[in-house]
């Protein structure tokens, strides 16, 4: 079953067909909110809004752990995370879709692993996992063969640069993160990513870019918030196309 995480901009699936609910207990607290289980083309999918239904939860206190917990106890063998970023590479415009290829974590103090030495038998050896390559590369190809299907322009690779939150980055800040080889910036990559991989889940991020980087483009002295909101309203319907195509194309 396909799993599909929700970010700014996307808190529900319009279209789902039978759609139930299920709260999910996880040895890890609990979870942004119910499952959402509903058909896309007559194939069953499970959606969670990372954020919350209401998007009430802020980034660096979402339950992670408990998020990738359930979905994967329910049954998600592949999830898309949702993702809005800024743009911080010139072609990372407003409206942009892109499927990242590497992450580069900036995050501090999250519960960011399942092997936490401190929380499981003392005498477990320590798991270390391999995160060269960071999304799974058959979801990254389904996607984009999606937005081939859907007549969605996207760009093909990216590193993804996960800050803490909730404020959004100084000038300089973007500057360094640049200097790092980041082209976008964004809040939720990590450590969402990393415990996909330790459950075994195939995972990968569509991108939505929703305004410039502080200090680039449009967003040189200031962000405008209204021009994000109008930015992710189309975009999200463009995401729907794609998601719709990633489902039929998934089961071929």
């Amino acid at each position: 079953m396909l799993g599909i995480i929700g970010g700014s901009g996307l808190t529900q699936i319009s279209g789902l067909e039978e759609m139930r609910r299920k709260v999910v207990r996880t040895p890890y607290g609990e979870p942004s909110g119910a499952l959402t289980f509903g058909k896309i083309s007559g194939r069953e999918v499970v959606f969670l809004a990372r954020h919350g239904y209401g998007h009430t939860i802020p980034p660096h206190e979402v339950n992670y752990r408990a998020n990738m917990w359930a979905l994967h106890a329910e049954g998600a063998k592949d999830v898309i995370s949702i993702a809005t970023v800024g743009g911080i590479h010139a072609d990372m415009k407003p409206g942009t879709i892109a499927i990242p290829d590497q992450i580069i974590d900036y995050t501090w103090g999250r519960k960011s692993t399942y092997h936490d030495c401190q929380e499981m038998c003392g005498s477990k050896a320590v798991v270390h996992i391999d995160f060269t390559w960071p999304y799974c590369d058959g979801m990254r190809q389904l996607c984009m063969q999606a937005c081939r299907a859907a007549g969605e322009e996207f760009i093909d690779g990216g590193v993804y640069a996960a800050v803490q939150g909730p404020r959004l980055e100084t000038a300089a800040e973007i500057n360094r993160l640049d200097r790092d080889g980041a082209t976008m910036v964004g809040m939720t990559g990590m450590p969402e990513a990393a415990l996909a991989r330790e459950l075994g889940l195939c995972y990968a991020a569509l991108t939505v870019s929703a305004n410039y980087a502080a200090g680039r483009g449009s967003s040189a002295h200031a962000i405008a918030y209204d021009a994000v909101d109008a930015t992710l309203k189309l975009a999200m319907q463009r995401v729907l196309k794609i998601l719709n195509r990633v489902v039929e194309l998934r089961d071929c």
